[in-house]
């Protein structure tokens, strides 16, 4: 009988190659789909060309590439150990993946407008179900990374239930503390020197400057409420997983409003999309993952959204351009800003 490690082995391996190798599939029936409607209705020979293109592709890639990489890294532990900071199984998704996928969503309405030879034969709105499954496919295969080195039995607990709750007082030193002497250590009378007062410098007297306490959380441990405040990091892999790039997610949706799609706006948005999209084959514990979210994604879409809303109306949530510029300018103030001396005053008080 088969072990549940080669059980979850093979799963996995087989849900990442359906996600690997399905989205362009789909994405270059579309446009066939799309390049077919512009000829002979009844000749499908341009049809059935592009779709044996898109599967020689598909096929190609998969022993040329993603076999090879995977039995490397499966059979050269030592190997896969020396990579740190990046993820190959997710290169090789985003490059040769969601970059075709991605080019072939433009070609579909830039085939119709060469042929055509205008704008205005392009259908109403362009299907939801191929950019979606793009996205889709390459979350799953980030989350299944991400799981490889948990069990998917048993219980494990969140990050956050580890932390202890409990505030600890700091020990201030003070000037009587200074000259008291400790207990069981007898010391020497001195002559009292009444001309000479000796004072501590001032570094001694002053206190190391208290961290601000944050507010302190219930703990429910029985009950209806301890059952529902039972955190596994596995679940929180898939939430976080997906809240993470629901930006992204929300900008390539923009593509499919007629207004972009039949304007020069659909090449910025799919292409800084795509280039938001490179994060995701950095490790989650990349250092670098902070100041390339900023770079490759917030600052990007703060020049996206603005000159869509100014040239388009209010197509894209105003939300999403707060959200940018948010993050952008509270990453620039606290990891840059903080160390000029204007800005580095502690604030002692926590209100």
């Amino acid at each position: 009988m088969a072990s549940g490690r080669l059980i979850k082995l093979v799963v996995f391996e087989l849900l990442q190659f359906a996600a690997f190798s399905i989205p362009t599939l789909v994405i270059v029936e579309q446009f066939a789909t799309a390049y077919q409607s512009t000829r002979d209705v009844r000749e499908k020979t341009h049809y059935w060309l592009i779709v044996s293109c898109s599967i020689a592709y598909v096929a190609s890639v998969s022993l040329l590439i993603w076999v090879p990489v995977k039995v490397i890294l499966y059979k050269k532990r030592h190997l896969s150990k020396k990579i740190k900071g990046w993820r190959p199984v997710m290169m090789m998704c985003v490059v040769l993946t969601t970059l075709p996928s991605f080019s072939f969503s433009i070609a579909v309405t830039e085939v119709q407008k060469t042929i055509n030879g205008s704008s205005v034969v392009l259908p109403d709105t362009l299907p939801d179900l191929p950019v979606s499954l793009v996205l889709t496919s390459l979350i799953l295969v980030d989350i299944i990374e991400k799981l490889r080195t948990h069990s998917l039995r048993g219980r494990q607990k969140s990050n956050e239930d580890g932390r202890n709750h409990t505030t600890t007082l700091q020990h201030i030193t003070t000037v009587t503390d200074q000259g008291r002497p400790s207990e069981g250590t007898p010391v020497p009378p001195q002559p009292a020197k009444r001309t000479q007062v000796s004072r501590p410098p001032v570094a001694t007297m002053q206190s190391p400057a208290p961290e601000p306490a944050g507010p302190q959380e219930p703990s429910f441990q029985s009950g209806i409420l301890g059952m529902m405040s039972q955190r596994d990091v596995r679940a929180e892999i898939f939430l976080w997983s997906f809240l993470l790039w629901s930006d992204t997610i929300e900008m390539v949706r923009v593509a499919g409003h007629p207004a972009v799609y039949k304007s020069g706006w659909l090449y910025p948005v799919y292409i800084f999309s795509f280039i938001s999209l490179l994060r995701m084959i950095f490790t989650p514990q990349n250092p670098l993952l902070n100041s390339l979210g900023v770079l490759l994604q917030d600052l990007p879409f703060i020049f996206i959204r603005l000159g869509l809303i100014i040239d388009l109306g209010t197509i894209t949530p105003v939300l999403g351009l707060c959200k940018n510029v948010l993050v952008t300018v509270s990453y620039v103030y606290f990891n840059y800003l903080t160390k000029f001396r204007i800005f580095s005053t502690f604030e002692l008080s926590s209100f």
